[in-house]
């Protein structure tokens, strides 16, 4: 009877930490097994089939993966594509100027040929998925060594993906999934050809800036606006004069009724990383060690950009792609940290060990197929203590850090072809050529003074943080050298240097020697922290295999052991669901923060005195004379952003926010500063997404940038009708539902 009751009570334990209804990055073409009927109770109004489908429209025809990072959504029958102002951050910086500004003064094409070609950028649209699982481990016995099986894991994948693209013109991936125990094929057709159609100012599209990101209320006006091109035939191809708008599957009709709390709403994006089997071991890891560091090194990297930034226009505009790079996740790290102690995450997931051990010690079955997981996590956490520190500031500090290292770094490959008298002449001038473009595009938005500041600080930290065993002798030697003065260290590698400047690249690239690299300081340097790195990495080898055998056989206990619990996996960049509806929340005792925003908080937030929170003349008037059109509310005010518990992260920047009908209503862009935690535990009573109301968005398209030509290619929706408008576009969109 006792051993009744403690089965009962643990699996009562672990229930008490099963899914919420509005928790959950779902698998799409799994829908309708696991979530349709819940989805359908809070609203939906859409079969399964016409969210995702292989062989006919649906919803995931219209979602794209926006560059390397992001997500988009086509919302005309033109390749019109939507997606986040700071997705398209860097694309709009590129084709900058100081004479032509975009980033300041916004950009709107008033037809196709005005549209600008991005270099590099592109769209993916997912074909297919495909539960590849049984195949990647058939035969795959589970007390198979973690090299092993890793080996014969990867061929498989390989495999797989060769022959699901042979003689097509797609591309495939294949990603596990619930950290192992299954694997899925995802198959996506690449659009090369992208064009910026349009884009509001920096004083809307990032209007509160860094001190508002991550923070709610926010009145940010975050989109962009590109278009996808394809050949004649409708398919990918390089960019050309004669390329053509693409004719997409599906695209999103545009609904312009606004939101009410506890409406119906989905999200469909590409996550790009969460963490939400991580063990107390590693919770207490990121707040004590890991994110501390991180934010201290990018705090220095943004102090040295800014003031770069601060003394000339032109570096601003070279150096602002780079520094919100930096900046974003200097907060956030800041933010989980605080979330995941006031939320007593450790506590939790200590919890959460405790049941899953209790479980399976009284039972031999799973004690046999589990019992080695949690010990093999926490002895892998211990070794990586010790140098898990040194690791990062490798990391932040040496690889990402001053980017003459990189520089230096990439012409290693030629210097080993110069090295070897057998290499082929034609090897290395093709080695040699691709180095020159590189090099074009490297100092294209790059400051020799912020760089060297960044040289110079970087290395001090780390040879003032690291342990000695994990820093390069050279180090050491240079710092003696200058008697650790590192700003004199800084300015002697600069001034010897090939890599300092275009001119002297390719200088060297004209007439490159194997001795000339080798005896550069930048080259010496950087390959010494190579071999560094290259210790750290062997440290972890065995780390990260126990590693990986101790989270899979974790996962796959708890999924074992809860039966009634539907498990989602980890984001992985992959498509994914999630839906909810539209909510408030309380932050905090006493403290009640609405679920909407509007315009009458820009003009409360306006200080003219800092540029993260100029407002535009032109927008100010239309907001003092409540000009707004069909956009407003009923009651004459305007929405700018609103409040869904949706459960998202990082990639999910530029998701289409989709009511249940399957309209447009919204794009997600930002999480909520209370639950920072969210990537490693869900919160459900206090985890937002933030997302720019879609009527917002034709506002400042319509009525500020005059951009009726954009507006006219929509497909807008009121009161479950179409709108028909007075002016038409040139092409008629249809939808294909």
């Amino acid at each position: 009877m006792k051993k009744l009751l403690l089965t009962l009570f643990i699996l009562g334990s672990l229930f008490r930490f099963s899914a919420q209804a509005d928790e959950g990055m779902w698998i799409p073409m799994l829908i309708e097994r696991l979530n349709h009927t819940d989805m359908q109770k809070l609203g939906l109004q859409l079969t399964a089939e016409e969210i995702y489908s292989v062989n006919n429209s649906s919803l995931k025809d219209a979602i794209v993966i926006f560059g390397r990072g992001c997500t988009g959504e086509i919302i005309s029958g033109q390749g019109l594509l939507l997606t986040n102002h700071h997705c398209g951050y860097g694309s709009i910086q590129s084709v900058s100027s100081v004479e032509n500004d975009y980033l300041k003064n916004g950009f709107w094409a008033k037809n196709h040929q005005e549209e600008i070609p991005i270099p590099g950028l592109t769209a993916q649209f997912l074909v297919r998925m495909e539960d590849v699982t049984s195949t990647v481990l058939d035969g795959i016995d589970a007390s198979l060594g973690e090299k092993e099986r890793g080996e014969k894991v990867g061929e498989r994948m390989k495999e797989i993906v060769k022959s699901s693209t042979e003689g097509t013109h797609y591309n495939a991936i294949l990603k596990e999934y619930y950290e192992g125990n299954e694997y899925y094929l995802l198959v996506y057709e690449t659009f090369r050809d992208v064009r910026l159609a349009g884009t509001p100012p920096e004083s809307i599209g990032k209007f509160g800036s860094d001190t508002d990101n991550w923070m709610w209320p926010r009145h940010t006006g975050d989109f962009s606006i590109f278009r996808v091109y394809a050949g004649a035939d409708n398919k990918p191809a390089e960019y050309s004069t004669d390329n053509q708008p693409l004719k997409s599957r599906h695209f999103l009709p545009v609904s312009i009724d606004g939101v009410k709390k506890d409406d119906f709403a989905m999200i469909l994006g590409n996550p790009g990383s969460t963490d939400r089997y991580l063990t107390s071991w590693g919770v207490e890891m990121a707040i004590n060690e890991t994110n501390p560091t991180r934010v201290k090194i990018r705090a220095e990297k943004l102090r040295i950009m800014d003031e770069g930034m601060e003394a000339n226009e032109k570096v601003r505009l070279q150096y602002a792609s780079k520094y919100a790079g930096v900046a974003n996740y200097w907060k956030y790290f800041i933010g989980q940290t605080r979330g995941l102690k006031r939320l007593d995450v450790t506590e939790k997931k200590q919890q959460i060990e405790k049941d899953f051990t209790a479980r399976i010690e009284a039972d031999p079955n799973l004690m046999k197929k589990y019992g080695e997981a949690l010990p093999l996590i926490k002895n892998a956490y211990q070794t990586l203590s010790s140098y898990n520190l040194s690791r990062w500031y490798m990391a932040e500090a040496i690889m990402q850090g001053s980017e003459i290292l990189g520089l230096a770094n990439r012409t290693h490959k030629l210097n080993e072809l110069l090295s070897d008298k057998k290499s082929d002449q034609d090897a290395i001038q093709k080695e040699i050529d691709r180095l020159k473009k590189g090099a074009d595009g490297a100092f294209k938005n790059y400051d020799k003074g912020i760089d060297q500041n960044l040289l110079a600080r970087m290395l001090e930290m780390y040879y003032n943080d690291v342990p000695e065993a994990y820093q390069p002798a050279l180090l050491r030697k240079m710092a003696s050298k200058h008697k650790n003065d590192f700003a004199s260290l800084a300015a002697d590698v600069f001034g010897k240097s090939s890599f300092s400047s275009l001119e002297k690249v390719n200088a060297l690239l004209a007439n490159p020697k194997a001795k000339s690299i080798e005896s550069d300081p930048a080259y010496q340097l950087i390959r010494a922290f190579s071999e560094i790195n290259s210790k750290i990495q062997k440290s972890g080898e065995s780390v990260n295999a126990d590693m990986r055998r101790g989270n899979r056989l974790f996962v796959a206990g708890l999924r074992e052991m809860q039966p009634q619990r539907t498990f989602y996996p980890n984001a992985n960049f992959s498509l994914r669901l999630t839906y909810g509806t539209v909510q408030d929340y309380y932050p905090a005792d006493a403290v009640h923060f609405d679920y909407v925003t509007t315009t009458k908080g820009i003009l409360e937030k306006e200080d003219p005195s800092t540029w993260e929170f100029v407002v535009p003349e032109k927008l100010k008037n239309m907001i003092d004379k409540g000009d707004f059109g069909q956009y407003g509310n009923p009651d004459g005010t305007m929405t700018v952003n609103f409040l869904t518990n949706h459960d998202i992260t990082g990639g999910n920047s530029g998701s289409p926010v989709i009511d249940g009908k399957g309209n447009l209503i919204g794009l997600a862009f930002d999480g909520n500063w209370e639950a920072m935690s969210g990537d490693i535990a869900f919160e459900p009573e206090l985890q937002r997404t933030i997302s720019v109301d879609i009527r917002y968005v034709l506002l400042i398209v319509d009525k500020f940038a005059g951009a009726t030509n954009l507006i006219n290619e929509m497909v807008m929706v009121k009161d479950g009708r179409k709108i028909m408008r007075e002016h038409k576009s040139t092409e008629d969109s249809k939808t294909t539902r």
